[in-house]
């Protein structure tokens, strides 16, 4: 089911134009209108979720299946030397538009393109073990994951 309110729907009710890079019957993948560099894509779902967590893993697949041939394709037209897959899942991650999207960033060595955040240190390697406890547990809760907010 598609909303009637999210621009990634919208495009794909035709209602908003979009340069269309690949489709199939699950997922669309179209340039985004303000590239990180020349050639970014997103690939988005044919129905609406805003969460990867709630995405059901068929579509999922189908979205990390088309990403690596973008990425490869971007390299053969010349576009980057690699690629980036950049999934944001809320909005304290970065999601701008609420409905679930995959950008396939091309990059080059002197594209100034920045991904990167300092980083932070466990306290010990205990505390390091604490951590990965609780998501052990937590995986144990079952497949269907809390939506973050978007």
């Amino acid at each position: 089911m598609l909303a009637n309110d999210c621009v990634f729907c919208r495009i794909l009710k035709g209602e908003i134009p979009c340069t269309k890079v690949y489709e199939d019957e699950k997922v669309l993948a179209f340039l985004d209108i303000a590239p990180f560099n020349l050639g970014h894509a997103v690939i988005v779902p044919k129905h609406h979720e805003v969460s990867s967590t709630q995405l059901d893993a068929e579509c999922l697949a189908a979205m990390m299946t088309v990403a690596p041939r973008i990425g490869a394709a971007l390299i053969r037209a010349g576009l980057g030397e690699g690629f980036n897959l950049v999934l944001n899942n809320g909005r304290v991650a970065g999601q701008m538009v609420p409905h679930v999207h995959l950008h396939v960033v091309p990059r080059r060595a002197d594209d100034q393109v920045v991904f990167t955040a300092p980083g932070t240190k466990y306290d010990s390697p205990a505390a390091m073990e604490d951590v990965a406890a609780q998501l052990r547990d937590s995986l144990k809760g079952g497949e269907a994951a809390p939506s973050p907010k978007a």
